[in-house]
């Protein structure tokens, strides 16, 4: 009887009240389906605000094209990048079901954040006095002093609790799924394609009806919005509590990287590290201790493993007499902390392509306010032009879950038909292209620009908006294919215990794209811009930038990014069953 419970158990998971979780009941696509479904709420929150929030730091709070466009980048990139906090937590000391409850509180956080950017957009005084651009009699004063504190805090208290939820959200969903049988790999392919599907839902209600709220009735109501929408979410996720199986904490990822590093530079004798594999047995891991004192009451040691070639230098770390007992490391540990070494080159290689998506939210969108926005009778806001990549995406995510990757798996007979790293370097040519697009059109646009006059205006120039439909497009296309491929790469490759906070690394390339954005701004504008002295992206109208000479200057760099991912993805071997089938 013991044995047939032990069989219909998940081994080291347990059920929202902390019991075995059981198989049959806990986990599945069921469960997973709540994690979508939180997904959308928890996006639209997050996009409400930030679709509209480079022209709001325009128009209200007066800063520059330039300045409106760091801030939001600097914004974003914070959001993302706090993602590593929550999967750290959840890998480390709490599950991800428990992070994300624990995200309620932050959600509260949220709530202030949203309440202090509404009283902002609603009280003249804590906003800079109304100007008119482009006139002497009103001169426009940029926010400042106590006003910009609580503009940026109340910023950074959203970006606190974004973070919480997209490092937990993600990992929970996926943990759902079982990664021991073919059909539950493909249903976890499934699931990281229909979570992007879920975020471009979320983000398709954000650039259209909110921002349609915020431009038509008011700032106020479209922070309403996020704020009934991020509560909402909750009950939401809390729904699913009792499908859910949640995976027991591992200890910190973080503190096994280190002693696994440190005592591979303190252990220098590699004929004892050999000496040691050969003659003493490797310390068991958690899972298989457990499991051996569970039958035999005390604990057996597992045969010696003998570590990989590559990355050889880690393997001082297994020594038989370290300098330190701290710094004891079994091969198990030497071989994940090798697998976090060799993901970190991917990673760098998707930062290029999320600065290049970083324009999304800021150049393209003040190229699109100097446009035409007209479709019909009907005037389009210019914060609504992500809808574009977004309806594609929305679009493609079930035509590649259930045309393409069915075809390309019959025609390669491989599990996984298109492999992670394809997928990933898929993305990359997309950018590339798009930022070529994005040049050429900022070329047609001044070139209208010139031929009206209107070059040293800010009026509507007579062009359509639809010619930032391309870039817009390119860059949809390469977000879905990165987005998904990179969280289920992280997650597959990932050792057990620090799949969290690998997948929060998705993020995180993320966020390095939006502040590497304002890098190569405030680069372009302080080096380049001292060779003929006049910066390419400095000023008030948008016309005098060098827009164009900047999206150049991304496609060639993105070029030159692509290059090297494919250094690194050739070289590199997967680990986890099912990843390259």
């Amino acid at each position: 009887m013991e044995v047939e419970n032990q069989q219909q158990r998940w081994e080291g998971y347990l059920d929202w009240r902390g019991r075995p979780a059981l198989r049959g009941r806990h986990g599945g696509m069921v469960a997973a389906s709540f994690v979508l479904g939180v997904e959308i709420l928890e996006n639209l929150a997050f996009l409400s605000n930030a679709s509209n929030l480079v022209r709001y730091l325009g128009d209200y709070m007066h800063f520059s094209p330039s300045k409106s466009a760091n801030n939001v980048t600097n914004f974003m990139g914070t959001a993302f990048l706090l993602a590593l906090l929550g999967g750290f937590l959840s890998d480390a000391f709490f599950t991800t079901y428990n992070i994300y409850l624990i995200s309620a509180v932050i959600e509260f956080l949220i709530q202030i954040g949203l309440v202090v950017l509404t009283i902002q957009a609603r009280s003249p005084s804590l906003k800079p006095p109304e100007c008119k651009k482009g006139t002497a009699e009103t001169p426009c004063e940029v926010v400042s002093g106590g006003k910009a504190g609580m503009l940026f805090i109340g910023l950074y208290l959203v970006a606190l609790g974004v973070g919480g939820i997209k490092g937990s959200l993600p990992a929970h969903g996926a943990e759902q799924l079982d990664e021991t049988t073919t059909q539950g790999r493909k249903q976890r392919s499934t699931f990281f394609n229909y979570f992007v599907f879920c975020l471009s839902s979320g983000a398709l209600i954000a650039v259209t009806l909110v921002v349609w709220v915020e431009d038509n009735k008011g700032w106020e109501w479209g922070f309403g919005i996020a704020t009934i929408s991020i509560f909402a979410s909750i009950p939401v996720f809390l729904a699913g509590s009792h499908t859910y199986r949640n995976k027991i904490p591992c200890g910190s990822p973080l503190t096994t990287i280190l002693k696994v590093l440190i005592g591979a530079t303190l252990n220098r004798s590699p004929s004892n590290a050999v000496a040691s594999m050969a003659t003493s047995p490797s310390y068991p891991t958690q899972h298989s201790k457990g499991a051996e004192e569970e039958e035999s009451g005390k604990a057996v040691p597992v045969p010696t493993q003998t570590p990989t070639n590559s990355l050889g230098f880690l393997n001082r770390a297994v020594i038989n007499k370290p300098v330190h007992k701290a710094l004891e490391c079994t091969v198990q540990q030497v071989e994940e902390v090798k697998v976090v070494m060799k993901i970190f080159p991917i990673l760098a290689c998707t930062i290029m392509l999320n600065c290049c998506l970083a324009q999304l939210s800021t150049f393209s969108v003040q190229q699109a306010a100097t446009m035409n926005t007209k479709l019909g009778s009907l005037k389009v806001p210019p914060a609504s032009l992500p809808i574009f990549p977004v309806i594609f995406m929305m679009a493609l995510a079930p035509i590649y879950d259930h045309f393409i990757i069915p075809f390309s798996r019959k025609l390669t007979k491989t599990e996984m038909g298109i492999s992670h790293l394809q997928r990933i370097g898929i993305g990359l040519v997309f950018s590339i292209v798009a930022m070529a697009a994005a040049a050429l059109v900022e070329v047609k646009r001044k070139r209208v620009a010139s031929n009206s006059g209107l070059l040293d205006s800010t009026g509507q120039l007579p062009i359509t908006f639809f010619w930032i439909a391309f870039q817009y497009l390119f860059l949809g296309s390469a977000d879905l294919f990165t987005l998904a491929g990179l969280m289920e790469f992280f997650f597959t490759e990932a050792p057990t215990g620090m799949r969290s906070l690998a997948t929060s690394l998705s993020w995180a390339s993320l966020a390095m794209g939006y502040y590497l954005s304002s890098v190569i701004v405030s680069i372009v504008n302080s080096f380049l811009g001292t060779l003929n002295h006049r910066p390419w992206l400095s000023g008030s109208n948008l016309n005098h930038y060098h827009l164009e000479r900047f999206y150049w200057l991304m496609c060639v760099l993105t070029g030159l990014n692509f290059l090297h991912y494919l250094f690194w993805a050739s070289r590199y071997k997967y680990r986890s069953t099912g990843s390259a089938k």
